[in-house]
């Protein structure tokens, strides 16, 4: 007769986890040595150092390498194509007094012609 073999491992319980870095949400949970959160999905090790967060977590970079902050001006460097609109934003355009923000698109401006919207920083060099 085989008998399993009963495992002494100390179960984590949700108090034992450690809050996401980046959201803060509590519910988190530990996925092949990463810890992993079950809200926005983002992974870390637990014995790392914790991420930056405020204005330190913010550090956009153009296509140069160069660090962009709030209110600079930038170059568009290839051509956008703008979903709904009929023409693209030109290469060689410039964007005045840009905000910087978190997500995917992280330039905010307004484009003459096109109105505000999202730039992506890697499409951009500093003026």
């Amino acid at each position: 007769m085989f008998f399993k073999k009963l495992s002494l491992r100390k179960k984590k319980t949700m108090s034992d986890t450690l809050p996401c870095p980046k959201c803060g949400n509590e519910y988190t949970y530990e996925s092949e040595g990463l810890m992993v959160c079950s809200e926005c999905f983002h992974e870390w090790n637990p014995n790392d150092a914790p991420e930056p967060t405020g204005d330190e977590a913010v550090k956009v970079l153009d296509s140069n390498g160069n660090e962009l902050h709030d209110g600079d001006s930038v170059i568009v460097i290839k051509d956008l194509p703008v979903k709904g609109m009929p023409k693209p934003v030109k290469a060689g355009t410039k964007v005045k007094n840009i905000r910087l923000t978190d997500g995917d698109h992280n330039i905010d401006c307004k484009i003459e012609g096109f109105g505000s919207m999202g730039l992506k920083s890697e499409f951009v060099r500093k003026a």
